[in-house]
This record gives C-alpha cells, structure tokens and sequence, in this order.
C-alpha cells in the first residue's frame, strides 16, 4: 500500500491479457493504472543490462508517480519480478539493482495470469509456442513460490478473467 492506495500487481506472461485488464479495471473503479514502462523504452528485444536497469526504475518511478493520483486501488501491469525474468530470458543476467527496487513496491495482491488465452503477435513478443509459453508460466509462477508471495490464478475466457479479478477487487474492499 502507498498513499493508503492497494497496490495490484496484474503477473504473468506475454500476451494473457494484463493490460487490456488493467485498463478496463482502472476504468471500472475510476482510478489509475500502471502500463509496463518497457513498451515505452524499447522497440524490440535486442537490449542491453543499462536499458533494463533503466525500465526497472522507470517501473518503480512510475508506480509512486500513479499512487499519488489514484482512487483507493492501482492496477499495475508488471512488476520488478517480471523485469528480472526478462533480464535472465534475454540477458542471461540480473542485475542486482533490479532485486533493489523490487523491495521498494510491496503489492497487496498478486493476479497470476495463465497462458489459456491466445497468444498475439504485437512485433514485440516473441514466446508464443505453447511448450514456451507454458515454460514462461511456470517461470513466473515458481518465483512467485520462491518469495512466498501468494496470488489469485487468472485463467479461463475473457470474462471469467474479469470475474476473477472484480471478486477479489470486492473482497479487498471489503471492510
């Protein structure tokens, strides 16, 4: 939480829906939401350890940026974790600094993405074979398990996804 905002990390692989979700959420409930700063830095995946360094502080930058402005929540389309996944994918390296910033944003809820959807090829992505995006999740999912951080799987069609997410938003809210 920061600014008595919840913070809510929308995780997962390319290509599951975490942007189109957080935008409509942030619509939903008339508040702010965190796009990946990345799509912003770079226009392909040929990048190097300063370029990633720079979107891991452009990510966390902007999210104390939207806290200030929000209403009661912040959806959040990718976090330092993810960052640090990519940085290994394409790099084969992390640097420490990211591991740094991650521990500057705490979430208050996780939403894993499942890969159950199709994937769609934006000019960016580039881990769209099933075995590979199926490899991806677990990735993600394991360092999520690593850190004991637990998170509310977002699987099925497009609105069982938005159903998932609007039960816990209702629970969160919850007094």
């Amino acid at each position: 939480m920061i600014n008595n905002t919840l913070l809510l990390c929308f995780y997962g692989p390319e290509s599951t829906g975490k942007t189109v979700m957080a935008k409509k959420m942030a619509e939903h409930y008339k508040t702010q939401w965190v796009p990946e700063v990345a799509r912003e830095l770079i226009t392909s995946n040929d990048f190097n350890r300063e370029d990633i360094i720079t979107i891991g502080r452009a990510q966390t930058e902007r999210i104390f940026q939207k806290a200030r402005k929000a209403n009661k929540l912040l959806f959040c389309d990718t976090d330092l974790i993810t960052t640090q996944i990519y940085s290994r994918h394409y790099l084969g390296v992390v640097p420490p600094v990211l591991y740094e910033l991650e521990k500057m944003v705490t979430y208050d809820r996780y939403f894993l993405f499942d890969v159950d959807v199709p994937w769609v090829n934006d000019g960016l992505r580039d881990i769209g074979e099933e075995a590979a995006r199926k490899q991806m999740f677990e990735t993600f999912k394991s360092e999520l398990e690593r850190r004991r951080i637990s998170y509310v799987l977002v699987q099925g069609d497009w609105d069982e996804r938005e159903d998932i997410i609007h039960c816990e938003v209702k629970k969160l809210l919850s007094p």
